[in-house]
């Protein structure tokens, strides 16, 4: 026998639906914070961390995992329900079409600097620990394999790098020509009064 809903109560769900940022904000946030990282990832990588010691080399590790974990929840959420935002309505439909491609490149780019990461540990000699702790792949130890992957992986990285500065390019001639406030759109609110 079912209970008629009590419009004066909502459900459990409702309340922590009410509870949880919204998701662009989570995005917002998700973005912001990859913006470092992967810059970070631009100009250190492990054969420049290695001299420093094990600690320092710990800590590049699990950045990375950080990074790859965002990666794919925004990939995930992407999947799922698609773009967070629209192309604006300033933009004429060209430049609607290379919104979309942008954002798209960026986030199908990283989804794959990810799994040839994976794919790194899987055709590796030894088993690689995510962050020092987490395996995420077991070592087939495939050498010609593993170093077509590895020139891939870089090359892919630092092409998206190209994608990315192309994106906030975008972003900075669509704030200060259109003044559709893209920056404003993109960044979290607190910052707004810097934009």
């Amino acid at each position: 026998m079912s209970v008629a809903p009590d419009p004066a109560r909502p459900d459990w769900r409702a309340r922590i639906r009410a509870r949880m940022p919204v998701r662009r904000s989570l995005v917002k946030w998700t973005h912001l914070a990859m913006i470092p990282m992967f810059v970070w990832f631009l100009f250190v990588t492990p054969a420049v961390v290695v001299p420093f010691g094990p600690a320092a080399f710990q800590a590049h590790s699990t950045l990375a995992l950080v990074f790859v974990t965002l990666t794919l929840v925004w990939y995930a959420d992407y999947l799922r329900r698609g773009l967070v935002g629209r192309p604006g309505p300033k933009l004429s439909p060209r430049a609607k079409v290379i919104h979309q491609w942008l954002h798209k490149t960026l986030i199908w780019g990283l989804f794959g600097v990810a799994l040839t990461g994976f794919l790194l540990g899987l055709t590796s000699d030894r088993l690689l620990k995510a962050g020092g702790f987490l395996p995420f792949a077991p070592p087939l130890d495939m050498k010609a394999a593993n170093e077509i992957i590895g020139k891939i992986h870089i090359y892919e990285y630092y092409l998206l790098a190209v994608v990315a500065v192309g994106h906030a390019g975008f972003h900075v001639w669509r704030h200060v020509k259109l003044r559709d406030n893209a920056l404003r759109i993109m960044a979290p609110k607190r910052w707004h009064r810097y934009l």
